[in-house]
């Protein structure tokens, strides 16, 4: 309406003032109710095209969307695993830190898998201590043995020497016993040996693993019993947190409520126009907002990122081919706007609805020596018309509050 009147102050108004002032035409006499398409055609028809054509200027170079709003994440609370509830720390709505048990849920499973896992490192600390004796005892027993066996030897040294000297003063059957007892020792030396060795392969090696086998399953679990524990992952707010102790909770079925982290919606908002304007709307654009949590507020903004593909065009893998007659609604450009200056947001809940203008500056390529004067006019007036964008902004601003509280059948 407002660019209509605009118009036709430059179209209507002067075919007007020529007929009446210039062909001496009058309202009621030549001019009639019936004959004013004929007498103001040329006027009423260049109001027509200019008012489309500045319409159509003022939205694609100056963007406007209803469809912005500051849009925030939420983390569903689940457990890890399933269980029982046991005990519950948080009502329906409360704010939590990170880290805050939210609900516990029925550990005694967990617990005698830890008391299992414990004891099974006693038994294997205990094992230990008794392979480092059964090391000292094997030690002992080789030098038993090995004192032994010397004394064989040197027994039969003796006796080996008596018979070179004096043949016949032994008897060959007294040598060969003590050969065979020579060897019978030297088998024991070897025995003992051999045990030590397993005794300290048993201390060094096998108990050692064992004992790192047993410390992993009691690490595991502790990690089984910390998941009974449902912790908040983040500073934030709980919401509709309905879960009470006995209920039956798991990962399949629906979540025990949401949490809303602190920062979420408070940064930036995100806005979509149409996508004719794909073409216009780009990083640094400077925007303006209007939210309905906070009226008679004009919020000045800056583009800083622009999604660079359409939602409505996502597919996903299925059993059947597209069909492009069966697409959606035509979706629109993303854009993520923050602030000017800081705090700008402050006070505008989190999603709320808001009303965006974005505005085209052409001010660097005018200002080029390049840019031909015809196109600098041009560009000025393309600058220009954002002036009632942000006009109309203002107005449905002022006018937001009443068309929701009165309009709207309040």
């Amino acid at each position: 309406m407002f660019e209509l009147m605009f118009c036709s102050l430059l179209t209507i108004l002067p075919d007007y003032l020529y007929r009446r002032y210039a062909q001496g035409k009058r309202f009621g006499k030549e001019i009639t109710f019936f004959s004013i398409w004929y007498e103001l055609r040329w006027g009423i028809t260049g109001c027509l095209m200019l008012t489309i054509s500045l319409v159509t200027m003022i939205f694609y170079f100056h963007p406007s969307t209803t469809s912005a709003a500051l849009y925030f994440r939420t983390v569903p609370i689940l457990p890890e695993g399933s269980g029982r509830v046991a005990e519950v720390n948080v009502g329906y709505s409360e704010a939590v830190k990170k880290g805050d048990v939210l609900f516990r849920l029925d550990s005694s499973k967990q617990k005698a898998a830890l008391e299992t896992a414990t004891r099974k490192i006693t038994e294997v600390d205990a094992a230990m201590t008794s392979a480092e004796n059964d090391v000292v005892k094997a030690e002992a027993q080789i030098q038993e043995a090995k004192a032994s066996l010397q004394q064989a030897k040197d027994e039969l040294d003796v006796k080996t020497e008596l018979q070179r000297r004096n043949p016949g003063i032994v008897p060959q059957r007294d040598i060969e016993k003590l050969q065979v007892v020579v060897s019978q020792r030297q088998a024991g030396v070897d025995a003992a040996t051999a045990s030590k060795t397993s005794s300290t392969l048993r201390l060094s090696t096998l108990l050692p693993a064992e004992k790192a086998s047993a410390q992993a399953v009691l690490a595991e679990a502790q990690v089984d019993l910390d998941k009974t524990f449902v912790r908040a992952g983040v500073d934030g707010r709980v919401e509709q947190f309905l879960v009470r102790t006995g209920d039956l909770v798991a990962q399949i079925m629906r979540p025990a409520g949401v949490l809303i982290p602190a920062d979420a919606g408070r940064g930036r908002l995100q806005a979509g126009f149409g996508q004719i304007e794909a073409g216009v709307v780009k990083v640094g654009m400077v925007a303006e907002a209007t939210c309905i949590s906070k009226p008679w507020v004009i919020i000045p903004l800056i583009v800083t990122d622009v999604q660079d593909y359409i939602a409505a065009g996502q597919v996903q893998a299925g059993q059947e081919l597209i069909e492009a007659q069966n697409a959606r609604k035509p979706g629109s450009i993303l854009a993520f706007l923050e602030p000017l200056y800081k705090s700008g947001l402050e006070g505008v809940t989190p999603g709320s609805s808001c009303i965006v203008n974005a505005y085209t500056s052409n001010h660097e390529e005018i200002s080029a020596k390049e840019t031909s004067t015809s196109r600098a006019i041009a560009l000025h007036v393309v600058d220009g018309v954002g002036l009632v964008h942000a006009l109309l902004l203002r107005i449905q601003a002022l006018l937001l509050p009443i068309k929701t509280l009165v309009l709207s059948g309040h």
